[in-house]
């Protein structure tokens, strides 16, 4: 919500109160001011300007030379290149060494051979966004107001000198989003009185409601009131210059000086509004309900929209117009031919105005503010007010009486709450003329008997209902920087991580240390991608009411959200990528009322692992690069007895290049590279993958690693070379030596593989050194050698191994 200072001055006294210090007493008193910006500030040397002459450039089929009056003795002549450019016209004019938006210098030169003093501006160039500028000057120059005087600053004329206050609303304080709303809660805060605008309402006499619009309202639950008010006589043309710079500034695009009014209105009162072409209504009855299975409705946006049942439509009778609350219809749109307006003023059901919005995805500033809640009491007079200010602009008049199918009224809100009661949420001690003082400036009345208050709640503020709120709100005024601070009593215990939490810390520095980075993905996923890389597949826990459909269930796999952060960079020209995460994935089992989490971890590298240098090329990352980074992991954590079996059950894996990961008989995760063709269908290069389960993994860490006493004794290191099918796995080497090694093998080294055609095409030769050390006392090359014989023997029996 963006608030003009200047015109909040003028609803709420704030003298001597300025823009920052207002936004720093909002922050602290509720609602979060998020910024504060003058739109003049960082321009200077910008000027009015009255085009004089204007002809066009003998070099150029697109530009004009002009003759500018800017207040000085002589005209400027300015190249310019805007289409709608004409003389008799007053322009927004860049002085040479001026600075326009994003801190340009505009300095003297010369375009196609003509001398340029400067430039001639579109609003864009002051910092106006390409969406709030009105749509007859988005592609040319704005003109301002035949009373503007030439050489004068232009930023009092739209406005920039104001400060524009960002303000960011929560759901429960909808009633800020108006500038009623913004007033009362400043004058609360201030002990101040608010003075708003009002319009004496002045009606034909020869023409009475009754003979131009009837509504009426299937359900009035789910629309309380619908009125409608019609002006006629009136001319569409732009609306003044006060009135474009306050919607501008407001974050509003000025269409014409019907529409404008609906949205000033929107912005004062916090109403939303709509107002049809009357002529194009296509009959005298407004007929409000349900929408029905194949009606459609095109709307401003100009997009056909298929109806369904949970749409509330305003209808002529028996064609839709209008989705209630959202968005008017294109058919019956405001335009230059329009001379009788019809001015539509309700209260809509938010859950219904919600499905509507959503289904359709036309946020809306009027769907966020039925969606969130109105202030029902400032209805009607926000339909007097909206008519009479369309009479005023547009030359109408407004026809006597309003169409309305419901009178609605809503009571105050009763909410009692003793002082005792305030006291002791806060901890202050207040007394009973404070808090009444607290009561009246927030505008509630009340009533006191025996320090018992009983407030009543207007219906501008429907977030109040309970007691609790009512403390919230004497906190907020009172100040939540007053509130006595106490530290906390009783005894307390010092604090310490528990075994899971180191090991995940040591995890998190290991993995940051070996160069990966960590991510952070959504729990919530596709369907689809719920499941993949799981081999044992659940049913997906499946959000009721989610976002969207990217986003509505709960991963089983922590690697799909790897892979998009994986594509993400990629796409982005990424050549070193590098991640991990740690978090829960979410499984279904039978008989359970909630899902399981278990905290996993996965790792993803794709592109170069090490960068040229002069004196050696790229080093891509491969499958050993990743399992060097596990098993540095598995060092950390002393756990032993790993080990890598292949798989090819992973539908999303390279079959022939990833593993299952093993300690003992427990799987803990996988290992491997992304199958290339799920690799395309994400969008990523070759990817290398790794998940583990962190929680089987801490089970089976220890607290506090065994310590040993370096051993005194020498180690014998004895080399072998063995020649083996391709089919037999380095794993099943290891598992052989393993189990023959004896007790004194302390280390297992493979530190050469060849496969080549003297070898055969089904052949490779792998030598690997062995490290035997007894740590109570020297080993002798006998007891070695005895070993390597059992180890040779076991490999050529086992896994048909030549031993060279």
């Amino acid at each position: 919500m963006l608030v003009s200072y200047k015109w909040l001055k003028k609803l709420v006294d704030l003298e001597n109160i300025t823009p920052d210090e207002l936004a720093d007493k909002m922050s602290r008193s509720g609602i979060e001011v998020e910024d504060v910006v003058v739109p003049e500030e960082g321009l200077k040397k910008i000027v009015v300007g009255d085009v004089k002459e204007c002809v066009p450039h003998p070099d150029s089929d697109h530009l004009s030379i002009t003759q500018v009056d800017v207040g000085e003795d002589e005209l400027y002549q300015i190249v310019c290149g805007a289409p709608n450019i004409t003389s008799g016209k007053k322009v927004i004019v860049a002085l040479p060494n001026s600075r326009i938006t994003g801190n340009v210098k505009i300095k003297k030169g010369k375009m196609r051979g003509e001398v340029s003093l400067g430039m001639i501006c579109s609003l864009e160039e002051l910092g106006y966004s390409n969406s709030l500028v009105p749509k007859e000057y988005a592609d040319g120059i704005y003109f301002l107001p035949e009373e503007a005087i030439p050489g004068e600053p232009v930023f009092s004329y739209l406005d920039m000198n104001d400060s524009i206050i960002e303000l960011s609303i929560t759901p429960n304080r909808a009633d800020a989003l108006s500038l009623h709303g913004v007033a009362h809660e400043v004058a609360a805060i201030y002990d101040r009185k608010v003075n708003f605008p009002t319009k004496e309402l002045v009606e034909a006499e020869d023409a009475s409601i009754e003979e131009f619009i009837s509504v009426k309202v299937e359900d009035q639950k789910e629309v309380p009131t619908y009125r409608m008010r019609v002006i006629k006589d009136v001319e569409i043309k732009e609306s003044p210059m006060w009135l474009q710079a306050l919607l501008m500034n407001s974050g509003i695009r000025p269409i014409n000086n019907v529409v404008d009014v609906t949205n000033y209105v929107l912005l004062l009162f916090g109403q939303p509004q709509h107002a049809f072409d009357y002529d194009k209504l296509g009959s005298k009855e407004i007929v409000v309900r349900r929408g029905s299975t194949g009606e459609k409705l095109t709307t401003l946006d100009e997009v056909e929209r298929d109806l369904t049942t949970e749409n509330l439509v305003i209808t002529n009778g028996t064609t839709p117009i209008a989705l209630g609350g959202v968005m008017g219809g294109l058919d019956s749109e405001i335009t230059k031919t329009t001379t009788t307006v019809a001015l539509e003023t309700a209260l809509f059901d938010p859950t219904l105005t919600r499905r509507t919005a959503k289904q359709f995805g036309l946020a809306s500033e009027s769907s966020k503010r039925f969606e969130r809640g109105i202030n029902t009491a400032t209805v009607e007079e926000a339909s007097l007010f909206a008519a009479q200010m369309i009479a005023e602009l547009s030359g109408g008049t407004v026809v006597k009486g309003e169409a309305m199918s419901h009178d609605y009224q809503k009571e105050d809100v009763v909410v009692a709450i003793t002082l005792s009661k305030i006291n002791r949420s806060l901890g202050t001690t207040l007394n009973v003329s404070e808090v009444a003082a607290i009561f009246t400036s927030l505008g509630f009345a009340h009533t006191e008997n025996q320090e018992k208050f009983v407030v009543s709640i207007p219906p501008r503020r429907w977030d109040i209902t309970i007691e609790a709120d009512l403390v919230e709100e004497v906190a907020r005024i009172y100040g939540y920087d007053n509130l006595p601070s106490t530290l906390p009593s009783g005894s307390s215990v010092a604090g310490k991580l528990s075994k899971n939490q180191k090991i995940t810390r040591n995890i998190h520095q290991r993995l940051e240390g070996n160069g990966l980075n960590e991510a952070i993905s959504y729990m919530l996923t596709t369907p689809e991608l719920a499941t993949k890389f799981v081999l044992d597949k659940k049913e997906v826990v499946a959000l009721d009411f989610p976002m969207s459909e990217e986003r509505s269930v709960a991963r089983q796999s922590l690697v799909p959200g790897l892979l998009k952060n994986v594509a993400y960079n990629q796409a982005r020209k990424q050549q070193q990528v590098a991640f991990y995460e740690i978090g829960n994935i979410f499984e279904v089992y039978p008989d359970q009322v909630l899902p399981t989490e278990t905290k996993h971890v996965a790792l993803a590298v794709s592109g170069i692992l090490a960068a040229k240098t002069w004196d050696s090329p790229a080093q891509m990352v491969d499958f050993y690069s990743l399992k060097g980074i596990t098993d540095n992991l598995f060092e950390l954590l002393g756990l032993e007895g790993i080990r890598y079996i292949p798989t090819s059950e992973y539908e999303e894996m390279h079959p022939g290049r990833t593993a299952q990961i093993k300690i003992n008989d427990t799987v803990i995760g996988f290992i491997g590279q992304v199958h290339p063709q799920f690799a395309k269908e994400m969008e990523i290069k070759e990817t290398y993958i790794c998940e583990l389960d962190l929680e089987t993994l801490c089970e089976l860490t220890k607290e506090e690693p065994d310590y040993k006493e370096v051993g005194k004794y020498p180690s014998i290191k004895r080399d072998i070379a063995l020649l083996a099918d391709v089919t037999v796995s380095n794993q099943d080497i290891l598992d052989v030596i393993q189990s023959k090694g004896g007790k004194y093998l302390v280390d297992i080294h493979l530190f050469d593989v060849f496969q080549g055609e003297k070898l055969g095409h089904h052949k490779k030769s792998l030598a690997y050194s062995l490290v035997f050390r007894n740590d109570d006392a020297t080993l002798v090359d006998e007891e070695i050698t005895t070993v390597v014989e059992k180890i040779s023997t076991a490999l050529s029996d086992e896994l048909n191994i030549e031993v060279r």
